[in-house]
């Protein structure tokens, strides 16, 4: 059960408010920030999102995203907004590594802040903590917060497209981490007007045409498979990443192609990034990616979805990925 009588008082007069998400921003990470924010503003309150780095293009509709704040872009304007802000929400992430540098600027704010997340293990910065990993999605936990403080009438179309497309692209398009409550809630939406085909369309159906041809170089020429441990890995290099132009969010979806096959329950994506090396995975059934990519990578996430990071060679990642699932690539060539 939620309390909301600390936060209610937090909201009793209107204040600077900033509300911020993690590095390479998802649905649940836009969407809670502002689902959220528009509340707020609602109540009269003055809002500044801040996102680390840019979200993927296919978020540009949502009203108000062209206001974020990105830091990677502008982090003299995101520093001084923590600094002036007089109460700070932490959404969709509980450990301010996650946020890098302007992890610093919030744990030395006197702002009172607020966690709201659906990982395991929060770290204890937050002064009033929302957590709970049995919720799909931090959205999820948005709709529950301010419906919770105003009732149903401060659910308008804005609200409802944000926190739908955070719950959507969290739960893997409904594959995983669902509930009976997420179905009422998408449910609710619907009743009051939700056009969820045209959200599906804008997020999962407008990619560009270099898309295709980046899922078929992953699929023909990226893609390792060990049906004899249930696993599959793909990767992109460094020269992947400029001779297709790879951009924000244009890496989304390839990994849920390895999860269709029959023989495949672990499946991971690699890709050599400009600056890092980064890890999404994907379990089906109890299997728990959590775990691996938070022993081994320093990441974590949700038992059928985890992300990490390695700060090795990309061949040294990869070997080290092997030698975790029990695989050897000489066997599989």
């Amino acid at each position: 059960m939620i309390d909301l009588d600390k936060l209610s008082q937090l909201l009793n007069r209107p204040k600077r408010i900033v509300l911020l998400s993690h590095r390479n921003p998802d649905g649940d990470a836009i969407g809670s920030v502002l689902g959220m924010s528009y509340y707020l503003q609602g109540l009269g309150h003055q809002t500044k999102c801040i996102l680390p780095s840019e979200y993927p293009v296919f978020f540009e509709w949502m009203r108000q995203a062209h206001d974020i704040l990105i830091y990677d872009l502008s982090a003299a304007e995101c520093e001084k907004a923590v600094e002036s802000a007089e109460l700070i929400f932490c959404m969709d992430f509980n450990s301010l590594d996650r946020i890098d540098r302007l992890g610093i600027k919030v744990l030395g704010s006197a702002a009172p802040k607020v966690m709201v997340d659906h990982h395991l293990d929060p770290e204890p910065f937050a002064d009033i903590v929302f957590s709970d990993p049995g919720y799909s999605s931090t959205s999820e936990m948005v709709y529950h917060l301010i419906t919770g403080m105003g009732g149903s009438d401060v659910l308008s179309t804005e609200v409802m497209e944000v926190l739908y497309t955070g719950i959507m692209t969290d739960t893997g398009s409904f594959h995983h981490n669902t509930s009976e409550r997420v179905f009422n809630i998408c449910a609710e939406f619907k009743r009051r007007g939700l056009d969820d085909s045209r959200i599906q369309e804008l997020v999962l159906n407008s990619q560009p045409d270099k898309y295709l041809q980046l899922l078929g170089h992953c699929l023909y020429n990226r893609m390792e498979l060990y049906p004899e441990k249930s696993f599959g890995l793909m990767y992109l290099t460094k020269e992947d990443y400029r001779s297709y132009d790879i951009k924000r969010g244009d890496t989304e979806g390839i990994i849920n192609y390895l999860m269709m096959l029959r023989n495949v329950k672990v499946g991971a994506l690699v890709m050599n990034q400009p600056s890092i090396i980064k890890l999404s995975m994907r379990s089906k059934g109890d299997i728990s990616v959590q775990k691996i990519c938070r022993e081994h990578f320093g990441g974590g996430g949700h038992k059928n979805a985890s992300g990490g990071f390695s700060k090795s060679s990309l061949d040294e990642t990869l070997k080290k990925l092997r030698e975790i699932m029990g695989v050897d690539k000489t066997v599989n060539t």
